[in-house]
């Protein structure tokens, strides 16, 4: 199948690599032609370091790289892919599927990646998600994620285009679910690397991440999510990976911030887009407008916007009234 990939950022060129072991043909896009030509020459994107581009990937800074593709891949960074869609949107075809890979929620709309692709292209689109850092897909170490999409036989699609021995996918018709999950993992990501930049231990990580799960599959549920998709790969299997480990962009911030650097140098320092800054935000606007109790997304939004000092932050998230574990324990 004829697939073009678009941007050439870390997670998408893992994307088209994978993709073309799978043996398709595939385009890797970039808004700029020197990046373009630096990946065609060296065969290296130093989004993606110490990876070695295959033969046969092919490289374009040319939007129409998408024509008579059935297949585009969507890996803009979340603040981009809205610009990216109206980048490539001349070229798509009537029935041109898009892949969101996008794991974020725009921060003036609240809307998901694939509602704004739609809106854009007004294509249809299938949500890849789950724990899937770039460098290890690129190396084909196993990974394992979710297609959502209300449509069956397009979700179905698209497992059979990114199944391989080393990349197992599973379908789903929980499409919000799987977005939310996706985005929302990467905010408490966020605090499990300022748990971390504190000093505190494997105890205060594993608190953070169960009630975490549980503010996401809060809010998912008010947004129409089915609860048990937040127990999946697309849900507390992305918590996992992006919380406990260093290829986490969102945890290096967060350790940062723990260890009382600004918020502006910790994202500096991070060299990459921390998608859970721009998620704390939203997901903190979605849970007011919603009425869903979300306290450690609200500490996080008053650290990152509001200036709040971390280590006060903690103190009052641990002061809260005692409460059962459960929102529906039973109890009379």
């Amino acid at each position: 199948m004829k697939i073009a990939v678009i941007v050439s950022g870390g997670w998408g060129t893992a994307l088209a690599v994978h993709l073309l072991a799978n043996g398709h043909d595939v385009t890797l896009w970039s808004r700029r032609q020197e990046l373009t030509d630096k990946m065609r020459q060296t065969r290296e994107n130093p989004k993606l370091p110490g990876i070695s581009l295959p033969e046969g990937l092919q490289y374009s800074s040319d939007p129409a790289c998408v024509q008579d593709c059935p297949l585009v891949i969507m890996s803009a960074p979340s603040y981009a892919v809205r610009s990216a869609c109206r980048a490539i949107r001349p070229y798509l075809g009537a029935e041109t599927l898009l892949v969101s890979v996008t794991k974020g929620v725009e921060a003036e709309t609240g809307l998901r990646m694939s509602e704004i692709m739609r809106q854009e292209t007004g294509c249809e689109v299938v949500v890849l998600s789950g724990p899937s850092h770039a460098e290890e897909v690129a190396k084909g170490l196993p990974t394992g994620c979710v297609a959502a999409c209300a449509d069956q036989r397009k979700a179905e699609l698209v497992q059979t285009v990114f199944m391989s021995p080393r990349f197992r996918v599973y379908s789903s018709p929980d499409v919000v679910g799987v977005e939310l999950g996706g985005a929302l993992k990467n905010v408490i990501a966020l605090c499990a690397g300022i748990c971390d930049g504190l000093g505190y231990g494997d105890n205060t990580k594993a608190m953070l991440m169960t009630r975490g799960l549980t503010e996401i599959a809060r809010l998912g549920h008010a947004m129409g999510a089915k609860k048990d998709t937040f127990a999946g790969l697309a849900g507390i299997g992305d918590l996992i990976v992006t919380c406990t480990s260093m290829h986490s962009r969102n945890r290096r911030a967060g350790i940062l911030i723990g260890q009382k650097h600004p918020v502006a140098k910790a994202m500096e320092e991070v060299g990459a887009v921390v998608e859970g800054y721009y998620a704390a935000k939203s997901a903190h606007e979605l849970a007011v407008r919603l009425g869903a109790e979300m306290p450690i997304t609200k500490a996080a939004f008053e650290v990152l916007y509001e200036g709040r000092d971390v280590q006060e932050a903690v103190d009052c998230l641990l002061s809260r009234d005692a409460r059962p574990e459960s929102e529906d324990c039973g109890w009379d």
